[in-house]
């Protein structure tokens, strides 16, 4: 199988279920498979950034000595520091055996809010893909905050490949792609090859984390490939073990892995953020007139279609936006806590006190789902 003729950018992310072994040491035959596969994608002409998971599994086997794997924070930065270097190690040397060159990439979510951080995330990959480097991405997870992270790396993933530009974001795991079922638990499961759009039925099937090592799972690869498509960039989630993966899945092979088709509407970088890879801190319900405003004219929210408030959110965190029949259609940063927004539902402009601003949530702070 060859990779298709028309050269573009890859993302490829593999997890930590596909690059540990069942002890939780950093699997290199694994690595030097991917590894074999990107060598072949750059010979068809591919740029390839890879994203790998590992870090913390691998930091853990050295120290662990067989103990239960830690979950406090300080414990776990202070383990992705010892990991981080072996992991990166073990990709340097896989891609070298192939003439490739590896560049160590750590990102934290600020890199993608803040424009000038994304800027200079955006240059300095660019600039690595220009010199023939293989970019390889990791969360920073030495120094990631809890409350301020990525938490799995398939949205960092679906971010990265936003960043570059990407035509094609694959996503490998220890699964065949998204099915019908949990074959754990149900035998009469089948693949689901192709998905045109990502709605709430296709959400339930995906379930949580389905190893001891990894932090994501099927969840978290649907949410990053909704990031993806919004990002107008395709995405595939398929099994890391297959033979020739990437080549299949680049040549777009019937049978290989889950493929979701890209929206036409594309969201920039940070309204990305907003909608997908931050939780909600709560919930505004508002009529259906403020609902219209938001949709169909671009509006801000204001108070005066605010029905109800719940939550316990502060300023600038995100919330979801419910209309009239309870259905969320729209995500965005809030500019005041839900305290306050409490008592001001429902009120005009000139009813609010004089020095507080008449906005809940800025245009630009708000994405509309639907």
């Amino acid at each position: 199988m060859t990779v298709a003729a028309s050269p573009r950018t890859l993302v490829v992310k593999i997890g930590s279920s596909s690059v540990t072994t069942p002890d939780g040491r950093v699997d290199t035959a694994a690595i030097d498979k991917l590894a074999v596969e990107v060598a072949q994608a750059r010979r068809a002409g591919h740029r390839v950034v890879v994203v790998t998971s590992g870090a913390i599994a691998a930091g853990w086997t050295s120290l662990s000595e067989g103990r239960p794997r830690p979950h406090d924070l300080a414990t776990l930065q202070a383990v992705a520091a010892v990991g981080q270097h072996l992991l990166m190690r073990v990709w340097s040397d896989a891609l070298a055996a192939h003439g490739l060159t590896a560049g160590q990439v750590l990102l934290a979510p600020l890199d993608f809010v803040h424009r000038s951080q994304y800027l200079h995330a955006r240059q300095t990959l660019s600039r690595l893909l220009e010199l023939g480097v293989v970019p390889v991405v990791n969360e920073n997870d030495a120094v990631a905050d809890e409350e301020i992270r990525f938490g799995d790396n398939d949205r960092l993933a679906a971010l990265v490949a936003h960043l570059v530009r990407a035509g094609l974001l694959v996503l490998l795991t220890d699964t065949a792609g998204l099915l019908t079922g949990d074959p754990r638990r149900e035998a009469d499961t089948s693949l689901i090859e192709e998905v045109v759009e990502i709605d709430h039925e296709l959400e339930s099937i995906a379930g949580g984390p389905g190893t001891a090592v990894g932090s994501g799972g099927m969840g978290s690869k649907l949410a990053a490939a909704k990031i993806a498509v919004w990002s107008g960039i395709e995405a595939v989630i398929a099994d890391a073990a297959r033979p020739g993966v990437l080549a299949a899945v680049a040549a777009s092979t019937p049978g290989v892995g889950t493929r979701f088709r890209p929206r036409e509407v594309v969201l920039p970088a940070r309204k990305l953020w907003i909608a997908f890879a931050i939780g909600a801190s709560g919930r505004i319900t508002v009529d259906d007139g403020a609902r219209r405003a938001l949709v169909e004219r671009g509006r801000s929210l204001l108070p005066a279609g605010i029905v109800a408030v719940s939550g316990d959110f502060g300023i600038d965190d995100a919330v979801e936006i419910v209309g009239p029949d309870g259905a969320v259609f729209a995500k965005g940063l809030v500019r005041h806590a839900a305290a306050s927004l409490t008592g001001w539902a429902g009120l005009q402009s000139d009813e609010l006190p004089e020095d507080v601003s008449a906005e809940v949530v800025h245009r630009d702070d708000l994405v509309v789902l639907g």
